[in-house]
């Protein structure tokens, strides 16, 4: 039997939680994924098919400040910035879909800094 990569068996699990979560305009589905090198938030209308908001550590506004592009203070920073534009756009609460990620580390961190800033989920 061959042996998946992880990053394989990431894909099936994010495919596992899709099946159950869903966004709408009212409740937007956040989408966290993270690459070895940034990390990346969406606020997604599901329903619509559009993106509503949109964060990561490319953008040099959230790079600047930054001394890494992949750990847990960007994952801080991004989480901050995101929950800032949602507000900003009227979205108060979403549904969290970490990616077929573990709930803990840069996902972690990413996911307490939205709800500090205000985000509801």
């Amino acid at each position: 039997m061959k042996i998946k990569s992880r990053s394989v068996m990431r894909e099936i699990r994010h495919a596992r939680l899709r099946k159950q979560v869903s966004g709408t305009a009212a409740k937007p589905r956040m989408a966290v994924f993270h690459s070895l090198s940034h990390i990346y938030v969406q606020f997604i209308d599901d329903e619509a098919g559009h993106t509503l908001a949109a964060a990561s550590t490319v953008e040099p506004a959230v790079r600047s400040a930054l001394a890494g592009t992949c750990n847990t203070e960007a994952a801080k920073a991004v989480g901050k910035v995101a929950a800032e534009r949602a507000l900003a756009k009227g979205i108060t609460s979403v549904v969290f879909d970490r990616g077929g990620h573990m709930f803990h580390g840069k996902v972690k961190a990413l996911a307490e800094s939205a709800r500090e800033a205000g985000l509801k989920f």
